[in-house]
């Protein structure tokens, strides 16, 4: 019976995204993976992370903060120096002197985000304020406010949105694990930099 997988936040640790495809299991030809965004910037191996992510052939990919400006790159030959401070440098040198056209396609095609079987897949976050077809891009890519939020309710039964589940990357958690609080996941554990 093929699964569902969801990851969070990567940044080209390649080994760990190897691991992670070992330990549970994942079928490339079966199994569906969503991944949040955020595959560039960090560790030096996002070439060899996105080429392993275009393996599965079921493969949702949620455009994050990241992937904004190593696409910039991708496309212009411009390196953000923000961008070169946050990881990007390890980008430019996992890729060398050519970056491949599926590479490119994949980060320009991401989904701002993907609901399935009422639940919400993201890389940051939402305003809980507004409907899905009027977010901003700060809150689906950058902002924190709903990560936040979730955070602050644990422990309640309040629930912040109509999904059963929302899974989100970005805000990284230090528990060595996904954590949840009220319906939202939070998935990045912290890989870019001392997490998982």
């Amino acid at each position: 019976m093929p699964k569902t997988f969801v990851i969070g936040d990567i940044h080209g640790s390649h080994r760990a995204l190897l691991q992670c495809f070992e330990i549970s299991g994942f079928d490339f030809q079966k199994d569906t993976l969503i991944c949040l965004g955020d595959v560039v910037d960090g560790w030096p191996g996002t070439c060899q992370a996105i080429s392993l992510l275009l393996q599965a052939r079921h493969l949702i990919y949620i455009k994050g903060n990241h992937d904004f400006w190593a696409l910039d790159w991708m496309e212009t030959g411009y390196a953000n120096e923000a961008w070169l401070a946050q990881g990007g440098q390890a980008t430019i040198h996992s890729y060398g002197k050519s970056v491949p056209q599926g590479h490119i396609q994949l980060l320009r095609n991401a989904l701002p985000y993907y609901v399935l079987h009422n639940q919400l897949f993201v890389h940051a976050g939402i305003d809980i304020n507004k409907p899905m077809d009027k977010q901003d891009a700060h809150d689906l890519f950058w902002g924190r406010d709903f990560a936040r939020l979730a955070k602050a309710q644990h422990g309640t039964r309040r629930r912040l949105t109509s999904y059963e589940a929302v899974f989100i990357g970005h805000t990284p958690v230090m528990e060595g694990k996904p954590v949840q609080y009220c319906e939202v996941w939070m998935m990045d554990t912290g890989a870019g930099w001392s997490g998982r």
